[in-house]
């Protein structure tokens, strides 16, 4: 059975407040790794793409320029 998060916010606001701001320390640092590992996924699916030559080397300029309309096109 899935918790739902009223469910998780509820049990979490039973715990003493010391105990609430650990647990969110807990979470944040468990994001924090997370995102670190997606990120690290990436990188390395990138220098895959890379190697196989599926990547064209680019200046700083054409990425600057790339993140920028996939930026427009997103807003």
């Amino acid at each position: 059975n899935a918790v739902t998060l009223d469910q998780a916010i509820d049990v979490a606001m039973q715990l003493p407040l010391e105990q609430r701001e650990i647990l969110l320390e807990i979470i944040r640092s468990r994001d924090i790794e997370a995102r670190r590992e997606e990120i690290a996924q990436d990188a390395r699916e990138s220098l895959a793409a890379f190697h196989a030559g599926e990547l064209k080397p680019q200046t700083a300029g054409e990425v600057m320029l790339e993140l920028r309309r996939d930026i427009e096109d997103r807003a």
